[in-house]
Protein backbone atom coordinates (compact mmCIF):
# COMPACT_ATOMS: atom_id res chain seq x y z
CA UNK A 1 0.00 0.00 0.00
CA UNK A 2 1.22 3.49 -0.84
CA UNK A 3 2.25 5.17 2.41
CA UNK A 4 0.99 8.49 0.97
CA UNK A 5 -2.59 7.36 1.31
CA UNK A 6 -3.04 5.95 4.86
CA UNK A 7 -6.63 4.84 5.24
CA UNK A 8 -8.51 5.48 8.49
CA UNK A 9 -9.13 2.62 10.82
CA UNK A 10 -12.75 2.27 9.93
CA UNK A 11 -11.90 2.02 6.25
CA UNK A 12 -9.20 -0.61 6.71
CA UNK A 13 -9.95 -3.93 4.97
CA UNK A 14 -11.13 -6.79 7.16
CA UNK A 15 -8.91 -9.75 7.75
CA UNK A 16 -10.31 -12.99 6.25
CA UNK A 17 -10.09 -14.62 9.66
CA UNK A 18 -12.44 -12.02 10.96
CA UNK A 19 -15.10 -13.16 8.51
CA UNK A 20 -15.19 -16.79 9.76
CA UNK A 21 -18.29 -17.82 11.83
CA UNK A 22 -17.85 -18.11 15.57
CA UNK A 23 -17.85 -21.58 17.19
CA UNK A 24 -20.74 -22.52 19.44
CA UNK A 25 -18.35 -23.90 22.05
CA UNK A 26 -17.12 -21.10 24.11
CA UNK A 27 -13.43 -20.69 24.28
CA UNK A 28 -11.74 -21.49 27.43
CA UNK A 29 -11.52 -18.62 29.77
CA UNK A 30 -8.05 -17.29 29.98
CA UNK A 31 -6.55 -13.96 30.74
CA UNK A 32 -5.89 -11.99 27.52
CA UNK A 33 -2.68 -9.99 27.28
CA UNK A 34 -2.84 -6.20 26.95
CA UNK A 35 -3.20 -5.06 23.28
CA UNK A 36 -0.12 -3.34 21.76
CA UNK A 37 -0.18 0.44 21.19
CA UNK A 38 -1.32 1.54 17.67
CA UNK A 39 1.47 3.15 15.48
CA UNK A 40 1.24 6.93 15.12
CA UNK A 41 0.34 8.04 11.48
CA UNK A 42 2.80 10.20 9.39
CA UNK A 43 1.73 13.87 9.13
CA UNK A 44 2.54 15.79 5.86
CA UNK A 45 2.81 19.53 5.33
CA UNK A 46 0.86 20.94 2.40
CA UNK A 47 4.06 21.59 0.38
CA UNK A 48 5.42 18.09 1.10
CA UNK A 49 2.19 16.46 0.09
CA UNK A 50 1.88 18.63 -3.05
CA UNK A 51 5.44 17.85 -4.19
CA UNK A 52 4.96 14.18 -3.42
CA UNK A 53 1.77 14.10 -5.47
CA UNK A 54 3.51 15.97 -8.35
CA UNK A 55 6.40 13.52 -8.34
CA UNK A 56 4.04 10.55 -8.34
CA UNK A 57 1.85 12.09 -11.06
CA UNK A 58 4.77 13.02 -13.34
CA UNK A 59 6.26 9.55 -12.89
CA UNK A 60 2.97 7.81 -13.57
CA UNK A 61 2.05 9.97 -16.62
CA UNK A 62 5.31 11.12 -18.33
CA UNK A 63 3.70 11.40 -21.81
CA UNK A 64 -0.02 11.52 -22.53
CA UNK A 65 -2.32 12.53 -25.40
CA UNK A 66 -5.44 14.44 -24.37
CA UNK A 67 -8.32 15.33 -26.65
CA UNK A 68 -10.71 18.14 -25.82
CA UNK A 69 -12.13 21.54 -26.63
CA UNK A 70 -10.15 24.68 -25.82
CA UNK A 71 -11.74 27.09 -23.33
CA UNK A 72 -10.51 30.23 -21.59
CA UNK A 73 -7.53 30.64 -23.93
CA UNK A 74 -5.17 33.54 -23.06
CA UNK A 75 -1.59 34.61 -23.77
CA UNK A 76 0.93 36.19 -21.38
CA UNK A 77 4.60 36.78 -22.17
CA UNK A 78 4.39 34.43 -25.14
CA UNK A 79 3.05 31.57 -23.01
CA UNK A 80 -0.43 30.23 -23.82
CA UNK A 81 -2.75 29.28 -20.98
CA UNK A 82 -5.97 27.40 -21.75
CA UNK A 83 -8.41 24.76 -20.49
CA UNK A 84 -9.23 21.45 -22.15
CA UNK A 85 -12.77 20.29 -21.51
CA UNK A 86 -15.30 17.71 -22.56
CA UNK A 87 -18.89 17.15 -21.45
CA UNK A 88 -17.98 15.98 -17.92
CA UNK A 89 -14.55 17.41 -16.92
CA UNK A 90 -11.99 20.17 -17.38
CA UNK A 91 -8.19 20.13 -17.37
CA UNK A 92 -5.92 23.15 -17.01
CA UNK A 93 -3.14 23.28 -19.59
CA UNK A 94 -0.20 25.48 -20.54
CA UNK A 95 1.96 25.77 -23.69
CA UNK A 96 5.30 27.44 -23.02
CA UNK A 97 6.62 30.15 -25.34
CA UNK A 98 9.40 28.02 -26.86
CA UNK A 99 6.78 25.47 -27.99
CA UNK A 100 4.13 28.07 -28.94
CA UNK A 101 6.34 29.64 -31.64
CA UNK A 102 6.36 26.32 -33.52
CA UNK A 103 2.58 26.26 -33.91
CA UNK A 104 1.37 26.67 -37.47
CA UNK A 105 -2.04 27.94 -36.36
CA UNK A 106 -3.49 30.17 -33.65
CA UNK A 107 -5.16 28.66 -30.60
CA UNK A 108 -8.65 30.03 -30.13
CA UNK A 109 -11.49 29.25 -27.78
CA UNK A 110 -13.81 26.55 -29.10
CA UNK A 111 -11.14 24.79 -31.18
CA UNK A 112 -11.16 20.96 -30.87
CA UNK A 113 -7.53 19.80 -30.52
CA UNK A 114 -5.34 16.86 -29.62
CA UNK A 115 -2.65 17.93 -27.12
CA UNK A 116 0.48 15.97 -26.23
CA UNK A 117 2.45 16.57 -23.03
CA UNK A 118 3.03 15.53 -19.45
CA UNK A 119 0.92 15.86 -16.31
CA UNK A 120 2.24 18.01 -13.51
CA UNK A 121 1.04 19.92 -10.45
CA UNK A 122 1.14 23.70 -10.13
CA UNK A 123 2.46 23.79 -6.55
CA UNK A 124 1.39 27.35 -5.52
CA UNK A 125 -2.28 26.45 -6.11
CA UNK A 126 -2.19 22.69 -5.79
CA UNK A 127 -3.84 22.26 -9.19
CA UNK A 128 -2.77 19.56 -11.56
CA UNK A 129 -2.36 20.57 -15.22
CA UNK A 130 -1.17 19.40 -18.60
CA UNK A 131 2.16 20.89 -19.74
CA UNK A 132 1.74 20.55 -23.52
CA UNK A 133 4.62 20.59 -26.00
CA UNK A 134 2.64 20.07 -29.23
CA UNK A 135 -0.95 20.58 -30.28
CA UNK A 136 -2.71 19.40 -33.41
CA UNK A 137 -6.17 20.36 -34.57
CA UNK A 138 -8.60 17.49 -34.50
CA UNK A 139 -10.19 16.77 -37.86
CA UNK A 140 -7.76 18.79 -40.13
CA UNK A 141 -4.02 19.46 -40.35
CA UNK A 142 -2.27 22.26 -38.51
CA UNK A 143 -0.97 23.82 -41.71
CA UNK A 144 -4.41 23.83 -43.29
CA UNK A 145 -5.85 25.50 -40.20
CA UNK A 146 -3.05 28.07 -40.13
CA UNK A 147 -3.66 28.73 -43.82
CA UNK A 148 -7.34 29.40 -43.24
CA UNK A 149 -6.73 31.58 -40.18
CA UNK A 150 -4.16 33.77 -41.98
CA UNK A 151 -6.39 33.96 -45.04
CA UNK A 152 -9.31 35.20 -42.97
CA UNK A 153 -7.09 37.75 -41.17
CA UNK A 154 -5.60 39.25 -44.34
CA UNK A 155 -8.94 39.22 -46.12
CA UNK A 156 -10.49 41.16 -43.24
CA UNK A 157 -7.69 43.74 -43.56
CA UNK A 158 -8.46 44.18 -47.28
CA UNK A 159 -5.20 42.76 -48.67
CA UNK A 160 -7.17 40.54 -51.07
CA UNK A 161 -9.43 43.37 -52.32
CA UNK A 162 -9.66 43.78 -56.06
CA UNK A 163 -9.52 47.58 -55.72
CA UNK A 164 -5.89 47.47 -54.56
CA UNK A 165 -4.72 45.25 -57.41
CA UNK A 166 -2.42 47.18 -59.74
CA UNK A 167 -2.28 46.62 -63.51
CA UNK A 168 0.91 45.34 -65.09
CA UNK A 169 3.02 47.91 -66.99
CA UNK A 170 2.64 47.89 -70.77
CA UNK A 171 6.34 48.38 -71.55
CA UNK A 172 8.46 47.44 -68.51
CA UNK A 173 12.02 48.72 -68.55
CA UNK A 174 13.31 46.25 -65.94
CA UNK A 175 11.75 43.01 -64.70
CA UNK A 176 12.61 41.84 -61.19
CA UNK A 177 12.73 38.12 -60.38
CA UNK A 178 12.82 36.76 -56.79
CA UNK A 179 13.47 33.02 -56.69
CA UNK A 180 16.18 30.44 -56.10
CA UNK A 181 19.10 30.20 -58.51
CA UNK A 182 19.12 26.40 -58.09
CA UNK A 183 15.53 25.85 -59.23
CA UNK A 184 14.01 25.60 -62.67
CA UNK A 185 11.83 28.71 -62.17
CA UNK A 186 14.60 31.22 -62.95
CA UNK A 187 15.64 29.28 -66.07
CA UNK A 188 12.03 29.15 -67.30
CA UNK A 189 11.57 32.91 -66.82
CA UNK A 190 14.82 33.80 -68.60
CA UNK A 191 14.06 31.41 -71.45
CA UNK A 192 10.59 32.86 -72.07
CA UNK A 193 11.83 36.45 -71.95
CA UNK A 194 14.66 35.70 -74.39
CA UNK A 195 12.38 33.77 -76.73
CA UNK A 196 9.86 36.62 -76.86
CA UNK A 197 12.70 39.19 -77.14
CA UNK A 198 11.40 41.31 -74.33
CA UNK A 199 12.85 44.88 -74.54
CA UNK A 200 13.69 44.94 -70.83
CA UNK A 201 16.51 44.14 -68.42
CA UNK A 202 16.20 41.29 -65.91
CA UNK A 203 17.15 41.94 -62.25
CA UNK A 204 17.42 38.70 -60.23
CA UNK A 205 17.45 38.71 -56.43
CA UNK A 206 18.37 35.13 -55.36
CA UNK A 207 16.95 33.66 -52.14
CA UNK A 208 15.89 30.42 -50.50
CA UNK A 209 12.30 29.44 -51.31
CA UNK A 210 11.70 26.65 -48.78
CA UNK A 211 12.68 25.67 -45.28
CA UNK A 212 12.64 27.39 -41.91
CA UNK A 213 13.14 31.20 -42.26
CA UNK A 214 12.69 31.18 -46.04
CA UNK A 215 9.70 33.52 -45.86
CA UNK A 216 11.75 36.29 -44.22
CA UNK A 217 14.54 35.86 -46.77
CA UNK A 218 12.06 36.14 -49.64
CA UNK A 219 10.59 39.29 -48.05
CA UNK A 220 14.06 40.84 -47.79
CA UNK A 221 14.80 39.92 -51.42
CA UNK A 222 11.57 41.66 -52.50
CA UNK A 223 12.65 44.80 -50.63
CA UNK A 224 16.10 44.74 -52.29
CA UNK A 225 14.90 44.36 -55.86
CA UNK A 226 12.05 46.89 -55.45
CA UNK A 227 14.63 49.56 -54.54
CA UNK A 228 16.55 49.09 -57.80
CA UNK A 229 15.87 52.15 -60.04
CA UNK A 230 13.75 51.38 -63.10
CA UNK A 231 12.17 48.11 -61.92
CA UNK A 232 8.53 48.21 -63.10
CA UNK A 233 7.25 44.70 -62.28
CA UNK A 234 8.29 41.86 -59.96
CA UNK A 235 7.93 38.07 -60.36
CA UNK A 236 8.00 36.06 -57.10
CA UNK A 237 7.77 32.29 -57.29
CA UNK A 238 9.25 28.83 -57.46
CA UNK A 239 8.53 25.43 -58.97
CA UNK A 240 6.08 22.84 -57.70
CA UNK A 241 6.37 20.83 -54.49
CA UNK A 242 4.54 19.54 -51.47
CA UNK A 243 2.62 21.67 -49.01
CA UNK A 244 5.66 21.61 -46.73
CA UNK A 245 7.90 22.87 -49.58
CA UNK A 246 5.50 25.68 -50.51
CA UNK A 247 4.74 26.74 -46.95
CA UNK A 248 7.10 29.76 -47.05
CA UNK A 249 4.62 31.44 -49.42
CA UNK A 250 1.82 30.97 -46.86
CA UNK A 251 3.45 32.98 -44.04
CA UNK A 252 2.28 36.41 -42.94
CA UNK A 253 5.66 38.17 -43.23
CA UNK A 254 5.86 37.39 -46.94
CA UNK A 255 2.23 38.35 -47.55
CA UNK A 256 2.77 41.78 -46.01
CA UNK A 257 6.03 42.28 -47.93
CA UNK A 258 4.18 41.63 -51.22
CA UNK A 259 1.40 44.03 -50.21
CA UNK A 260 3.95 46.76 -49.35
CA UNK A 261 5.95 46.36 -52.57
CA UNK A 262 5.84 49.66 -54.55
CA UNK A 263 5.63 47.91 -57.96
CA UNK A 264 3.11 45.33 -59.25
CA UNK A 265 3.88 41.75 -58.13
CA UNK A 266 3.14 38.52 -60.01
CA UNK A 267 2.97 35.41 -57.78
CA UNK A 268 4.01 32.24 -59.62
CA UNK A 269 4.19 29.46 -57.01
CA UNK A 270 4.12 25.76 -57.82
CA UNK A 271 1.78 24.36 -60.43
CA UNK A 272 -1.67 25.40 -61.54
CA UNK A 273 -3.40 23.44 -58.75
CA UNK A 274 -1.26 24.96 -55.97
CA UNK A 275 -2.74 27.97 -54.16
CA UNK A 276 -0.91 30.02 -51.53
CA UNK A 277 -1.51 33.16 -49.53
CA UNK A 278 0.96 34.95 -51.83
CA UNK A 279 -1.37 34.26 -54.77
CA UNK A 280 -4.22 36.09 -53.02
CA UNK A 281 -2.11 39.12 -52.00
CA UNK A 282 -0.22 39.55 -55.29
CA UNK A 283 -1.55 41.87 -57.97
CA UNK A 284 -1.60 39.05 -60.56
CA UNK A 285 -1.48 35.26 -60.06
CA UNK A 286 0.29 33.02 -62.56
CA UNK A 287 -0.01 29.25 -62.61
CA UNK A 288 3.73 28.77 -63.22
CA UNK A 289 6.85 30.97 -63.49
CA UNK A 290 6.79 30.49 -67.28
CA UNK A 291 3.24 31.82 -67.42
CA UNK A 292 4.30 34.81 -65.29
CA UNK A 293 6.98 35.69 -67.84
CA UNK A 294 4.40 35.25 -70.62
CA UNK A 295 2.07 37.68 -68.85
CA UNK A 296 4.77 40.35 -68.62
CA UNK A 297 5.79 40.00 -72.27
CA UNK A 298 2.24 39.60 -73.52
CA UNK A 299 1.35 43.03 -72.19
CA UNK A 300 4.10 44.59 -74.31
CA UNK A 301 3.16 42.49 -77.35
CA UNK A 302 -0.51 43.35 -77.07
CA UNK A 303 0.36 47.03 -76.67
CA UNK A 304 2.54 46.98 -79.78
CA UNK A 305 -0.20 45.17 -81.73
CA UNK A 306 -2.79 47.70 -80.60
CA UNK A 307 -0.45 50.52 -81.49
CA UNK A 308 0.16 49.11 -84.98
CA UNK A 309 -3.58 48.57 -85.50
CA UNK A 310 -4.34 52.10 -84.35
CA UNK A 311 -1.67 53.45 -86.69
CA UNK A 312 -3.19 51.58 -89.67
CA UNK A 313 -6.69 52.68 -88.73
CA UNK A 314 -5.59 56.29 -88.27
CA UNK A 315 -3.82 56.28 -91.64
CA UNK A 316 -6.91 54.88 -93.33
CA UNK A 317 -9.25 57.38 -91.64
CA UNK A 318 -6.99 60.33 -92.43
CA UNK A 319 -6.71 59.21 -96.05
CA UNK A 320 -10.47 58.97 -96.40
CA UNK A 321 -11.01 62.32 -94.73
CA UNK A 322 -8.37 63.92 -96.93
CA UNK A 323 -10.02 62.49 -100.06
CA UNK A 324 -13.38 63.89 -98.99
CA UNK A 325 -11.91 67.30 -98.25
CA UNK A 326 -10.07 67.27 -101.58
CA UNK A 327 -13.31 66.45 -103.44
CA UNK A 328 -15.16 69.26 -101.64
CA UNK A 329 -12.35 71.67 -102.48
CA UNK A 330 -12.46 70.70 -106.15
CA UNK A 331 -16.22 71.31 -106.23
CA UNK A 332 -15.76 74.73 -104.63
CA UNK A 333 -13.02 75.63 -107.10
CA UNK A 334 -15.30 74.83 -110.02
CA UNK A 335 -17.86 77.43 -108.94
CA UNK A 336 -17.93 80.76 -110.81
CA UNK A 337 -17.65 82.80 -107.63
CA UNK A 338 -14.33 81.17 -106.82
CA UNK A 339 -12.85 81.31 -110.33
CA UNK A 340 -10.28 83.95 -109.31
CA UNK A 341 -10.30 83.15 -105.60
CA UNK A 342 -6.80 81.73 -105.53
CA UNK A 343 -5.39 84.70 -107.48
CA UNK A 344 -7.12 87.19 -105.17
CA UNK A 345 -5.77 85.36 -102.14
CA UNK A 346 -2.27 85.41 -103.63
CA UNK A 347 -2.59 89.13 -104.45
CA UNK A 348 -3.79 89.93 -100.95
CA UNK A 349 -0.98 87.91 -99.42
CA UNK A 350 1.53 89.57 -101.72
CA UNK A 351 0.29 93.03 -100.74
CA UNK A 352 0.43 92.06 -97.09
CA UNK A 353 3.96 90.77 -97.50
CA UNK A 354 5.00 93.96 -99.30
CA UNK A 355 3.53 96.04 -96.50
CA UNK A 356 5.31 93.96 -93.90
CA UNK A 357 8.55 94.28 -95.85
CA UNK A 358 8.20 98.07 -96.10
CA UNK A 359 7.37 98.29 -92.41
CA UNK A 360 10.39 96.17 -91.63
CA UNK A 361 12.69 98.34 -93.74
CA UNK A 362 11.27 101.54 -92.25
CA UNK A 363 11.66 100.20 -88.74
CA UNK A 364 15.22 99.11 -89.48
CA UNK A 365 16.06 102.53 -90.99
CA UNK A 366 14.55 104.29 -87.98
CA UNK A 367 16.52 102.10 -85.61
CA UNK A 368 19.73 102.65 -87.57
CA UNK A 369 19.18 106.42 -87.53
CA UNK A 370 18.47 106.35 -83.81
CA UNK A 371 21.59 104.26 -83.23
CA UNK A 372 23.64 106.69 -85.33
CA UNK A 373 22.31 109.71 -83.43
CA UNK A 374 22.93 107.96 -80.14
CA UNK A 375 26.50 107.16 -81.15
CA UNK A 376 27.05 110.77 -82.29
CA UNK A 377 25.67 112.10 -79.00
CA UNK A 378 27.79 109.65 -77.06
CA UNK A 379 30.86 110.74 -78.99
CA UNK A 380 30.07 114.43 -78.45
CA UNK A 381 29.47 113.82 -74.74
CA UNK A 382 32.75 111.92 -74.51
CA UNK A 383 34.52 114.80 -76.29
CA UNK A 384 33.10 117.29 -73.78
CA UNK A 385 34.14 115.21 -70.80
CA UNK A 386 36.34 117.28 -68.42
CA UNK A 387 38.99 114.60 -68.27
CA UNK A 388 39.17 114.38 -72.06
CA UNK A 389 39.23 118.21 -72.35
CA UNK A 390 42.06 118.37 -69.81
CA UNK A 391 44.02 115.68 -71.65
CA UNK A 392 43.59 117.49 -74.98
CA UNK A 393 44.70 120.81 -73.52
CA UNK A 394 47.68 119.13 -71.83
CA UNK A 395 48.68 117.64 -75.18
CA UNK A 396 48.39 121.07 -76.84
CA UNK A 397 50.40 122.64 -74.02
CA UNK A 398 53.13 120.04 -74.34
CA UNK A 399 53.18 120.58 -78.11
CA UNK A 400 53.46 124.35 -77.70
CA UNK A 401 56.16 123.83 -75.08
CA UNK A 402 58.12 121.64 -77.45
CA UNK A 403 57.70 124.22 -80.24
CA UNK A 404 58.84 126.97 -77.87
CA UNK A 405 61.92 125.02 -76.84
CA UNK A 406 62.69 124.25 -80.45
CA UNK A 407 62.36 127.93 -81.38
CA UNK A 408 64.56 128.97 -78.45
CA UNK A 409 67.25 126.46 -79.37
CA UNK A 410 67.11 127.64 -82.98
CA UNK A 411 67.46 131.29 -81.86
CA UNK A 412 70.27 130.20 -79.55
CA UNK A 413 72.17 128.49 -82.36
CA UNK A 414 71.59 131.47 -84.65
CA UNK A 415 72.86 133.85 -81.94
CA UNK A 416 75.91 131.70 -81.35
CA UNK A 417 76.57 131.57 -85.08
CA UNK A 418 76.31 135.36 -85.40
CA UNK A 419 78.43 135.78 -82.28
CA UNK A 420 81.08 133.49 -83.71
CA UNK A 421 81.07 135.50 -86.93
CA UNK A 422 81.51 138.75 -85.00
CA UNK A 423 84.19 137.13 -82.87
CA UNK A 424 86.07 136.18 -85.99
CA UNK A 425 85.80 139.74 -87.35
CA UNK A 426 86.94 141.18 -84.05
CA UNK A 427 89.84 138.76 -83.92
CA UNK A 428 90.92 140.02 -87.23
CA UNK A 429 90.59 143.60 -86.05
CA UNK A 430 92.54 142.95 -82.73
CA UNK A 431 89.64 143.06 -80.19
CA UNK A 432 89.79 139.42 -79.11
CA UNK A 433 90.01 139.93 -75.35
CA UNK A 434 87.06 142.27 -75.09
CA UNK A 435 85.03 140.18 -77.46
CA UNK A 436 85.80 137.00 -75.50
CA UNK A 437 84.65 138.68 -72.31
CA UNK A 438 81.47 139.83 -73.99
CA UNK A 439 80.90 136.36 -75.39
CA UNK A 440 81.27 134.83 -71.97
CA UNK A 441 78.75 137.27 -70.60
CA UNK A 442 76.38 136.45 -73.44
CA UNK A 443 76.84 132.68 -72.85
CA UNK A 444 76.17 133.13 -69.14
CA UNK A 445 73.03 135.13 -69.93
CA UNK A 446 71.88 132.45 -72.36
CA UNK A 447 72.52 129.71 -69.76
CA UNK A 448 70.54 131.68 -67.15
CA UNK A 449 67.71 132.12 -69.64
CA UNK A 450 67.72 128.43 -70.50
CA UNK A 451 67.72 127.45 -66.83
CA UNK A 452 64.89 129.88 -66.15
CA UNK A 453 62.96 128.40 -69.09
CA UNK A 454 63.44 124.81 -67.86
CA UNK A 455 62.53 125.80 -64.29
CA UNK A 456 59.44 127.55 -65.53
CA UNK A 457 58.52 124.46 -67.52
CA UNK A 458 58.85 122.20 -64.45
CA UNK A 459 56.83 124.64 -62.34
CA UNK A 460 54.15 124.73 -65.00
CA UNK A 461 54.12 120.89 -65.11
CA UNK A 462 53.69 120.79 -61.34
CA UNK A 463 50.94 123.35 -61.49
CA UNK A 464 49.16 121.41 -64.25
CA UNK A 465 49.45 118.16 -62.24
CA UNK A 466 48.00 119.88 -59.18
CA UNK A 467 45.16 121.33 -61.23
CA UNK A 468 44.50 117.90 -62.80
CA UNK A 469 44.36 116.28 -59.37
CA UNK A 470 42.00 118.96 -58.08
CA UNK A 471 39.83 118.61 -61.18
CA UNK A 472 39.76 114.82 -60.80
CA UNK A 473 38.80 115.17 -57.11
CA UNK A 474 36.01 117.57 -58.00
CA UNK A 475 34.79 115.43 -60.93
CA UNK A 476 31.18 114.15 -60.57
CA UNK A 477 32.28 110.70 -61.77
CA UNK A 478 34.78 110.46 -58.92
CA UNK A 479 31.98 111.31 -56.48
CA UNK A 480 29.67 108.75 -58.11
CA UNK A 481 32.37 106.11 -57.77
CA UNK A 482 32.28 106.54 -53.99
CA UNK A 483 28.60 105.42 -53.90
CA UNK A 484 26.77 108.67 -54.57
CA UNK A 485 24.20 109.19 -57.31
CA UNK A 486 22.58 112.02 -59.28
CA UNK A 487 18.80 112.00 -59.70
CA UNK A 488 16.93 114.05 -62.28
CA UNK A 489 13.31 114.07 -63.42
CA UNK A 490 12.43 112.54 -66.78
CA UNK A 491 10.27 115.23 -68.45
CA UNK A 492 12.30 118.32 -67.49
CA UNK A 493 15.80 116.78 -67.11
CA UNK A 494 16.28 118.87 -63.96
CA UNK A 495 18.32 117.64 -61.04
CA UNK A 496 16.12 116.57 -58.11
CA UNK A 497 17.43 118.34 -55.02
CA UNK A 498 14.55 117.72 -52.58
CA UNK A 499 11.81 115.14 -51.98
CA UNK A 500 9.22 117.88 -52.58
CA UNK A 501 10.38 118.15 -56.20
CA UNK A 502 8.84 114.76 -57.08
CA UNK A 503 5.52 113.06 -56.43
CA UNK A 504 4.41 109.37 -56.32
CA UNK A 505 4.13 108.02 -59.86
CA UNK A 506 6.81 110.34 -61.36
CA UNK A 507 9.51 108.80 -63.52
CA UNK A 508 13.12 109.67 -62.61
CA UNK A 509 16.59 108.67 -63.81
CA UNK A 510 19.37 107.86 -61.35
CA UNK A 511 22.94 108.32 -62.63
CA UNK A 512 25.47 105.89 -61.11
CA UNK A 513 29.16 105.50 -61.84
CA UNK A 514 28.62 102.75 -64.44
CA UNK A 515 25.15 103.53 -65.86
CA UNK A 516 21.65 104.95 -65.42
CA UNK A 517 18.69 103.50 -63.49
CA UNK A 518 15.17 104.22 -64.76
CA UNK A 519 12.87 104.35 -61.72
CA UNK A 520 9.33 105.24 -60.72
CA UNK A 521 8.64 107.06 -57.44
CA UNK A 522 6.36 105.02 -55.15
CA UNK A 523 6.41 107.49 -52.26
CA UNK A 524 8.49 110.09 -50.41
CA UNK A 525 9.59 110.33 -46.77
CA UNK A 526 10.89 113.81 -45.79
CA UNK A 527 13.50 113.93 -43.02
CA UNK A 528 12.23 115.53 -39.75
CA UNK A 529 13.52 119.06 -39.07
CA UNK A 530 16.70 119.13 -37.01
CA UNK A 531 16.51 120.55 -33.50
CA UNK A 532 18.99 123.20 -32.49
Amino acid sequence: MNPLFDLPFEDAPLDPEDLKPLDETPAPMMTAPAPPAAPRPHVFTVSELTHAVRGTLEKAYPRVWVEGEIADCSTSGGHVYFTLKDQQSQLKAVLWRTDAVRLRFKLTTGLHVLAKGRLSVFAPRGVYQLVADSIEPRGEGARRLAFEQLKQLLQAEGLFATARKRPLPLLPRRIGVVTSLDGAAVRDVVRVLRTRRAPADIVISPTRVQGEGAAREIARAIGRVSRVPGVDVLIVGRGGGSLEDLWAFNEEVLARAIAACPVPVIAAVGHETDTTIADFVADVRAATPSQAAELVVRQAGEFRDRLAGARRQLTLLLGRRLDRRRAVLLQIERRAAFARFAESVFERDRARLDLLDRLHRATRAHLDEAARRTADLRRRVDDQHPQRQLTTRLRRLVHLDERLLGALWDRHHEARARLQQRRDRLARSGLDARVATACRRVDAALDRARAALVGGRHARDRQLSSLSARLDALSPLKTLGRGYAICWSTPTAEVVRSVIDVHPGDRVHVQLADGILQCEVEGTTPDPPSRT
